[in-house]
């Protein structure tokens, strides 16, 4: 008789590890609470206009690439995707633009003109993150379960480039001395939900992988590849169950026996928990199963920014943007300290558009634009109220674009949503409506984060961006793969 696997969500990292496991031999079942695949990377809007409801960035692509592999299959045939260039539009309130594109000489050019003192600097950025992204590899590509895996000696390439006391922008001050260009160079540290004034310094990994291997566009957006990993796990056996929420998991001892779902109730020798991290933890295992990780525990841990939205169908096209587009304020580092430490909304935001339909016409009406806002604020604290401030905070959004010469936009509008913190924790499950889970402070990295085999539990395993190695879609299917790994040598598959 198969092994029994059952994955509780239907996110990218869940949908990873069921192909994997399915590949292995598992009877495998995925629960999915919504009626579509891909958790935060799935699809919302209309007849008319799609958009993707969280990642809309595809980065390196190599290693769902190799799990697609792994399992027979190809996942360039199963998802078209677009190489970008350029990445994106970066515009500085401070003064001056940035069109970050992947030809490195181009790049010399343009920081050569915004700052003739750091010519050459990009150069040598992106040959030490290269040698630094080479030694940091083999972290993220294996479990840490305890303090012991962190002192192994192959780990010792790593130890001239960890600088615990460096942050991503103090790390950036090597290569440029101008601050917008280390912001250009640090910005990324948002994938994580962090400020790169207090993300540790390993992360100036992030923008060099998009350099070194290209920011793509999958046709469809980012959710396809979700929808294409459903398709996957399903044909190699896995059973995809959506609008089937996990309600209760029965456990004996601290074994996890069964999960409960409104349609019924299903044995299993192994439970793989891709849902929200905390919001899990508290919903579905009792608190006394949980010593590192109670309720109490979880409160005081540290948690990622969170995120306001707005998706908007625009019923015009949009040639002042590019695809991706980002506006730095010039009271940046204020701003998200705004976001972590104070807990206000800043009065300047800082924000991101995505502008797909200028690349991909399956997301919008032709001559139409499917445009993505998203302004990083604080996740859900006492301090803001978002029942009396989301208007007020829409509006300021509208006096940001304007920032950009996107201008007298809301007469134009034919569909709109708007997404608060509230809404990611009560409509879509997020603890505190914290978007990239649990914050990436060295405290909370490694060994120091859930493990991916939880050791709190038998036969309980983590994926997703709650877990080793963190958020970010590269990395949560490296979750997955760690994961799976995990399961399949327990049970012996």
């Amino acid at each position: 008789m198969k092994k029994r696997v059952a994955v509780v969500g239907a996110g990218p990292g869940g949908l990873a590890a069921a192909m994997l496991l399915s590949h292995a031999g598992a009877d495998v079942t995925v629960f999915e609470e919504r009626d579509c695949v891909g958790g935060r990377t799935s699809t919302i809007g209309n007849d008319s206009y799609r958009f993707d409801l969280g990642p809309t960035f595809f980065l390196y692509p190599q290693i769902l690439r190799e799990i697609f592999v792994q399992c027979g299959l190809d996942l360039d045939a199963a998802v078209a995707m677009k190489r970008l260039d350029p990445h994106y539009h970066l515009h500085f309130e401070r003064g001056g633009t940035l069109l970050a594109r992947p030809d490195p000489a181009d790049m010399e050019r343009q920081i050569a003109a915004l700052s003739s003192v750091d010519a050459g600097g990009f150069a040598r950025f992106l040959e030490h993150n290269r040698r630094k992204f080479t030694a940091f590899a083999p972290i993220l590509q294996r479990p840490f379960g305890s303090f012991t895996e962190a002192i192994k000696p192959d780990l010792l390439p790593v130890l001239p480039y960890f600088k615990p006391w460096r942050s991503v922008e103090s790390d950036l001050r090597m290569f440029f001395g101008d601050e917008r260009l280390r912001l250009a160079c640090a910005f990324q540290s948002k994938y994580l939900g962090m400020s790169p004034f207090t993300c540790p310094s390993i992360f100036t990994i992030l923008s060099f992988l998009e350099y070194e291997y290209g920011v793509f566009h999958p046709i469809g957006g980012c959710a396809a590849v979700s929808r294409a990993m459903a398709k996957a796990a399903e044909g190699l056996g896995a059973s995809v169950r959506l609008s089937e929420p996990v309600t209760r998991i029965s456990f004996e001892g601290r074994t996890a026996r069964k999960v409960h779902t409104p349609a019924g109730t299903y044995d299993c020798d192994a439970l793989v928990i891709n849902a929200d991290f905390a919001h899990a933890m508290e919903k579905l295992v009792p608190d006394e199963l949980r010593r590192k990780w109670s309720n109490a525990q979880l409160e005081r841990k540290k948690y990622s920014c969170s995120t306001f939205m707005l998706y908007l169908g625009i019923n015009r096209e949009l040639p002042e943007l590019k695809h991706h587009n980002i506006f730095i304020s010039a009271d940046y580092h204020d701003n998200l300290t705004d976001i972590e430490q104070r807990h206000v909304l800043s009065p300047n935001p800082s924000f991101y558009v995505c502008n797909p339909s200028l690349t991909d016409p399956t997301l919008a009406p032709p001559g139409n634009s499917a445009l993505y806002v998203l302004v990083p604020v604080s996740h859900l604290h006492p301090g803001i109220d978002w029942k009396q401030e989301a208007q007020r905070f829409r509006r300021l959004t509208f006096d940001q674009l304007a920032k950009i010469g996107i201008k007298d936009l809301e007469k134009d509008i034919e569909y709109e949503r708007m997404i608060t913190p509230d809404d990611w924790q009560e409509s879509f499950s997020v603890y505190r409506g914290a978007v990239f889970n649990l914050a990436h402070s060295l405290d909370q990295m490694l060994f120091r984060r859930p493990a991916n085999r939880f050791g709190e539990l038998d036969g309980v395993y983590l994926v997703g961006g709650g877990t080793h190695p963190g958020s970010g879609l590269p990395v949560i299917y490296e979750s997955a793969r760690i994961t799976a790994r995990l399961v399949a040598k327990d049970m012996g598959l």
